[in-house]
Parts: C-alpha cells; sequence; structure tokens
C-alpha cells in the first residue's frame, strides 16, 4: 500500500527541472577560446602588408604559411590567459609569447588599471558620500515629481558615462521605488528612472573604462579620442530618455488605470513612509563628493587631446597642456585616489587597506575576461588568421560609404552584445578586427568605438541577460514582460538616433 502511494505520488508530481541560466562572460569565452582554437585549423593563414604604424594596408591581402605545428598551436591554447595577460609580440615574426622581446601585447595595462578604479569605487561607496548624497538630492524634490525623475536620471546617466555605473544602481530600489510610489507614480517609473537613467549613460559613455576605454586600447586609440562626439550623444539621448520616462510618469498620475504595471495591496498605503526625512550630508560626505568629481574631471583632461578635439584636425600639434595619459598613468591615478578619499574619509588604516583590497577583489572578474578575450586574440594572431577574418568582412562593407559603414558597424555588435554582455570582453574581442576596417573605410577609429559600445550600450538596456535588468525589475517587483512593453518605444527611437550619430560622424572623419 505504502509502495503503491509512493509510486502515485512519484507520478504526479515530475521531478522539478532545472531552470536554464545563460553562462557567465568568463565561461563563454572559455568556449569562444576553443572554437576559435578549432576553427584555426580550417581557416586559411594570411596577411596583409603594414605600412609604418603598423595598419593593415587596403588589397595587399595575400596567403602565407602560418608555421606552426600542432604542438605549436596546443601550447598556444594552453597559454592563451597568460598571453592575453603579459604576452610580448615579437618584432619581426609578429608571433606572441610571454619570453617572447618586443611590444607588450597583453592586457596587463588594462587589467591594472580595472582593479584599480574597482578599488576606488568601492572606497567611495564604503564612506556612503555617494549614495546620501542621492538620497539627499531625492529628499529634496520630492514635492516635485519631474524635476526628481529628471535629476535622478541626469546623476545616474553621468555616472554611468564616466565611470560605467550599472549593477551599483541595484541598491537605490529600496529608496526610489517607495518614493515614486509617495509621488503618485507607479513601479514602472521607479524602474526606469534607475536602468534607463545609468543605462543611457553607459552606452553614451564619454570615458566610461569599462566600455570606452577598453575598446579604445584595443583599437590601439586614445580614450579621448571621439569624445567630442560622445558628449553630443550623450547630452541628446539623455534628454530624450528622461523626456520619455517623465511622459510615461505623467500620463500614469493623472490616470492610474494606463498604468503598466498596476499597484500592489499597500502600494498607496506604506508608500508615504519615502517622504520621511534623509540624513543631511555631514562635512566628511560633501568633502568626499568634491574629491570624487575632481579624480573623474581630472581623468577626462588628462586623456583628451585637447587640440585635435579644440580644432578638428587629427593630427593637430598637441598644446603644451596636455597630458596625454593612458593606461598606466590611469591606473596610478585611481590608486592614489583611493588613499586619498580613504584619508579624507577617515577610514583608518586597517579598514582603508581591507577596503581596498576587496574593491579590487570585486572587479576581478571583468579584469580576467579582459584577459580571456585578448587570449583569443592571440591565438587569432599567432595562427595568422586575424588578417583572413579581416579581408573576408573587408569584402562585405567595399565600396560602402564612411556613413553605412559605421551604421553597418552598430548593427554587426547588437548580436555579440547578446552572446558577451560583458561590455570589457566584447571590446577586446571585436576591436581588433573592427578597428583596421575604419582604416580600409576611410573613418575614425574612434567612430568605431563609439559605434561598437553604442550597440553594447543598446542591448544592456533590456537583454534578459544582464543582471542590471533582470535584477532591477526583480527588485521592483515588475514583470520583464512588462518592462519590455514599457521600454520598446524608447528602443526603436534611440536605435534610430544611434544610427545618425554614428552616421554623421563617420562622414564628418
Amino acid at each position: 500500500m505504502t509502495t503503491s502511494t509512493t509510486e502515485e505520488q512519484q507520478h504526479e508530481e515530475p521531478p522539478h527541472k532545472r531552470k536554464f541560466t545563460f553562462p557567465s562572460a568568463l565561461t563563454v569565452l572559455a568556449v569562444v577560446t576553443i572554437a576559435v582554437w578549432a576553427l584555426a585549423f580550417l581557416i586559411p593563414a594570411g596577411q596583409y602588408d603594414r605600412n609604418e604604424s603598423g595598419a593593415p594596408v587596403q588589397g595587399t591581402y595575400h596567403r602565407v604559411d602560418s608555421g606552426q605545428s600542432f604542438v605549436d598551436r596546443l601550447n598556444d591554447l594552453f597559454l592563451s590567459p597568460v598571453n592575453g595577460l603579459y604576452g610580448i609580440q615579437d618584432e619581426k615574426s609578429g608571433q606572441v609569447g610571454p619570453d617572447l622581446a618586443g611590444e607588450l601585447y597583453g592586457s596587463a595595462g588594462v587589467f591594472l588599471f580595472v582593479l584599480a578604479i574597482g578599488a576606488f569605487i568601492t572606497v567611495v561607496f564604503a564612506t556612503g558620500a555617494l549614495d546620501r548624497g542621492i538620497g539627499r538630492l531625492a529628499h529634496r524634490l520630492r514635492d516635485r515629481g519631474a524635476l526628481l525623475i529628471a535629476g535622478v536620471m541626469v546623476v545616474f546617466s553621468v555616472l554611468g558615462t564616466v565611470e560605467g555605473f550599472a549593477e551599483e544602481t541595484l541598491g537605490f530600489y529600496g529608496l526610489i521605488v517607495p518614493l515614486m510610489l509617495a509621488l503618485g507614480y507607479d513601479r514602472m517609473v521607479a524602474v526606469g528612472t534607475i536602468i534607463l537613467g545609468a543605462g543611457i549613460g553607459v552606452l553614451c559613455s564619454t570615458v566610461n573604462p569599462f566600455a570606452t576605454g577598453v575598446a579604445s586600447s584595443a583599437a590601439d586609440i586614445s580614450l579621448g579620442d571621439g569624445i567630442v562626439l560622445r558628449f553630443v550623444m550623450w547630452v541628446v539621448l539623455t534628454a530624450v530618455t528622461v523626456a520619455y520616462v517623465i511622459r510615461y510618469a505623467r500620463r500614469v498620475r493623472r490616470n492610474p488605470e494606463r498604468s503598466l504595471t498596476g499597484f500592489l495591496p499597500g502600494d498607496r498605503e506604506h508608500a508615504s513612509e519615502a517622504a520621511g526625512e534623509v540624513p543631511e550630508l555631514t562635512g566628511l560626505h560633501k568633502a568626499v563628493i568634491i574629491a570624487t568629481a575632481l579624480v573623474f574631471a581630472f581623468m577626462i583632461f588628462s586623456v583628451v587631446p585637447w587640440a585635435s578635439a579644440l580644432t578638428g584636425d587629427a593630427d593637430a600639434t598637441p598644446y603644451g597642456f596636455e597630458l596625454g595619459w593612458s593606461f598606466p598613468q590611469l591606473a596610478a591615478l585611481f590608486l592614489c585616489a583611493a588613499v586619498l578619499v580613504g584619508l579624507v574619509a577617515r577610514m583608518g588604516e586597517q579598514k582603508l587597506s581591507a577596503t581596498i583590497i576587496q574593491g579590487a577583489a570585486d572587479f576581478i572578474s571583468p579584469a580576467l575576461v579582459i584577459v580571456l578575450a585578448r587570449g583569443v586574440t592571440v591565438i587569432m594572431n599567432n595562427s595568422k588568421i586575424t588578417d583572413t577574418v579581416l579581408h573576408s568582412i573587408e569584402g562585405i562593407v567595399k565600396g560602402t560609404s564612411s556613413s553605412v559603414f559605421a551604421i553597418i558597424v552598430f548593427l554587426v555588435n547588437l548580436p555579440l552584445a547578446f552572446l558577451i554582455p560583458s561590455t570589457s570582453g566584447h571590446a577586446t574581442l571585436a576591436m581588433p578586427i573592427l578597428a583596421p576596417l575604419a582604416d580600409f573605410a576611410g573613418v575614425s577609429r574612434a567612430v568605431v568605438v563609439t559605434a561598437w559600445q553604442s550597440a553594447s550600450g543598446w542591448m544592456n538596456l533590456w537583454v534578459p541577460t544582464t543582471a542590471v535588468t533582470i535584477g532591477g525589475v526583480a527588485l521592483a517587483k515588475v514583470g520583464y514582460d512588462k518592462y519590455l512593453r514599457f521600454v520598446w518605444p524608447l528602443l526603436a527611437i534611440l536605435f534610430l538616433l544611434i544610427c545618425g550619430f554614428v552616421a554623421a560622424g563617420a562622414a564628418m572623419t
């Protein structure tokens, strides 16, 4: 009898199936590494002739012998993460290895820079100054709904465009959701304010080290190249996104029945608690916020090629005050800035040291993603298939106008952004192939960087593989399907604007 009952229960309750979860960026890149290594046996080796600056010369592609045995290829696969970090490219053969003599090919500079800025950001957040500053802004504007939405979104957008502020937004739902409900809005307004506010800043990254910085390094250009175009994009697209969210918010406030999410039990009754007093900013908090702003302002000043930006001439002689800093100097800047902020906040030696170490540890994942992605390009370089892939893509874009070329770069990167949700990994993997294409098309490499980051940022506003989107709608208790319904008209508008900007940027170069 017992056996029969057990069998019936097993029949009625099928075993729970494990829900599919998209693999992490590290896993995706590990699979890509093996796949590229295997494809290198099938793709013929070839090379372009190079000019004095090392750029490929269009029309000079020719087949060559890779000169690699199976053991050599196996060794490249085994050492790909090592080569991705500190591989050295031999000047004569072009091969990359950890024990060769020549120029650094690996991403050691970017790797350390990511850890340094991770330490700095973690120290800033540990002071509580940024959280409380945003909280004070929201509290002061609580009686002016539209201004509150605009203020919070602009702050998030600024943080997104200068330092990739994204995952950090997950900590603000507990404040923004009840505050929006108290003002007569729904939960979708809070979601739009947070996700789209920070997301549009990342999409239009001006000096975001995790997007523009890594891509510029992989494209072998300065972080400041193309900053004028990206800044204009940031202003326009941020204004459009803010207006879109405010328009929906006003519609819901006038007619709550038009809300896409509706209202959960208790939304109206308990929302007034959000109007409570928020602690004032102390002198210490103000000092930390000012120090942080000055650090990012100095970073922008140090990397911008001011002569080129102000004259419009890419070959203009640099002004005497230009620093021309790159990743080694920026890594040192943020390490020093982390210590400076810690001293200003009076953390003490023990806590400051622990926070810096924790910050670097928290950012080891994106740093390793960059290393793995660079390791893939080493495999392609050593097997001499990079130019073959470049040649095949050259045939697709050959004969297109510069504007059409820029739009194609944007479109090509959309599916790549879905497969590789890590902006750093995506940039390191794609730029070595896309950047030389710009030379063939007579387009600035900075436009390719802008088109790439726009594709990555646009996809990350809605794809379910990003923790920012999925985590955000979960914290706000909003259905993902409802969020898609809310955001798709904006996505269409942004799509058209991005195509227009990258086309115009390409046409002007």
